[in-house]
């Protein structure tokens, strides 16, 4: 039996072509021996918000800034624990039909495998700089395993907003912030190059997807995706309790509780603008979730959305 080639395959093909082109190693290419430098910030303000944050002073707002970055480098190691498994889990589908769709993503899911390993060093990186104390509480298997419980449209769905999101995030804040540590910078440079083709591949998936569902199980796939985005929500509801309280710790003086709350308030919308808003707003997503749901289902998902939103 030949193996069969889809009208999507040059896309394929394409993604495969740059993988080659653009493979990086974690240690000689990124790390470069090099460790934090705590006089430069980790997070560029467009996505920290520590310049609505009024009361800080310039190095309380740097302190925060790495204390987010460090949780930004840890949240991008969970989700793509997640991302590999369901990214092999699809890639079976090909194993014996189109064979450049499989070798593109047998290669997303080995760099989704590195990228895991890359953030387990920034961790460590960072945790030789900082003091004790910090601690990133979600467990990436016990989150991986309540993903990976939802629907296969669902997943794919909440992967293509995580990729997406990650090229923004990339182009828009930390690629133009001159004031940034240049280590986290190379980091999620790197990061950007082969989280590109990973977009690409999560569209082609997530659409090839919703073409062989029925409509109910497309409604049921929607009530999935809202659910896994409130799943992510309570995570980071907990994270920025955690950050605020590690923060409050280190940073030099004791902060009344109105400061205390004002500040968890804003690492609370900031970690909401990171890992929901930002996607959900970004047009090539949008464009993408409402080409595939109707008008009630649309209503469903931003009524859900409308908390986090505001």
């Amino acid at each position: 039996m030949h193996a069969t080639v889809s009208t999507n395959t040059p896309r394929y093909a394409k993604c495969i072509e740059v993988s080659k082109r653009i493979r990086w190693d974690t240690e000689r290419d990124v790390i470069r021996g090099r460790s934090f430098d705590t006089e430069h910030k980790f997070l560029p303000e467009g996505l920290s918000l520590i310049d609505q944050m009024g009361s800080l002073s310039d190095s309380e707002g740097r302190l925060l800034s790495q204390i987010q970055g460090r949780t930004y480098a840890n949240m991008f190691g969970l989700v793509e624990r997640f991302i590999g498994a369901k990214m092999l889990e699809v890639t079976r589908d090909h194993a014996l039909g189109d064979q450049v769709a499989f070798e593109a993503l047998i290669r997303f899911t080995d760099e989704e495998l590195k990228h895991q390993q890359l953030f387990r060093r920034i961790e460590q990186l960072t945790s030789e700089q900082m003091p004790d104390g910090y601690c990133f509480l979600p467990q990436p298997n016990d989150v991986a395993d309540f993903v990976l419980g939802k629907s296969t449209w669902a997943v794919l769905a909440l992967t293509c907003h995580i990729e997406i999101f990650s090229q923004v995030h990339y182009r828009q804040s930390i690629e133009p912030d001159q004031h940034l540590s240049p280590l986290f910078k190379d980091v999620f440079f790197f990061h950007w190059k082969e989280e590109s083709q990973h977009a690409i591949l999560d569209e082609l998936e997530w659409a090839r997807e919703n073409s062989r569902i029925s409509d109910d199980e497309r409604d049921a796939a929607v009530d999935d995706l809202i659910a896994l985005v409130a799943g992510i929500d309570g995570m980071l509801q907990q994270q920025a309790v955690a950050d605020t309280e590690y923060f409050a710790k280190i940073c030099g003086r004791r902060l009344g509780p109105d400061e205390i709350a004002a500040v968890s308030a804003n690492v609370l919308k900031a970690y909401r603008w990171q890992y929901i808003v930002s996607g959900i707003k970004e047009a090539r997503f949008a464009d993408a979730l409402l080409g595939m749901i109707d008008q009630r289902q649309a209503k469903r998902v931003f009524d859900a959305l409308a908390p986090i939103l505001q």
